[in-house]
């Protein structure tokens, strides 16, 4: 995973760059499967690496951009996202060490994923419905943005 990683960092051509994300995101579903998260496996697989990783793919071939090659970046830019990316990683860590993780009682019967539904499309508290419809309100505008951005339309302001 950290190979592929690396390599869609550094590579210079975008279609090898969302195939090698494409390995990363597998890599983070198999992780979840070894430790037992069956329905977060599941979905990083359909939504992550299934429906984004095509969504990419689907940019770029849009824009017929397979071949471009991207811009090195200069040495000092890579050493300030060097130096930002392990502060913030160390922060992250602090964050997650320093946090008292409740451990639910087991009541010897694995979470059903009907469960988990319910859990996050509840309005109560602890749901999760208004996020989830933010989220589905900005995937609709992602995708009108993408419709206008690949068929050339041009908006101003003028024309209203």
């Amino acid at each position: 995973m950290i190979v592929f990683a690396i390599a869609s960092v550094t590579s210079r051509k975008i279609l090898r760059a969302v195939v090698y994300l494409l390995f990363v995101l597998i890599a983070v579903a198999g992780f979840y499967f070894l430790v037992g998260y069956n329905y977060l496996a599941a979905i990083q697989l359909t939504v992550y690496a299934g429906g984004i990783i095509v969504l990419f793919i689907l940019s770029v071939l849009l824009i017929h951009q397979i071949d471009t090659k991207l811009e090195v970046a200069s040495l000092t830019r890579r050493a300030i996202v060097g130096i930002v990316s392990l502060i913030s990683a160390a922060f992250t860590v602090s964050v997650i060490w320093s946090h008292p993780f409740a451990i639910p009682e087991n009541t010897g019967k694995p979470t059903e994923v009907a469960a988990i539904g319910k859990g996050m499309l509840s309005y109560g508290e602890g749901g999760y419905i208004l996020p989830f419809e933010v989220i589905t309100i900005l995937l609709l505008a992602v995708m009108i943005g993408a419709i206008i951005v690949s068929k050339g339309i041009r908006l101003s302001l003028k024309e209203y």
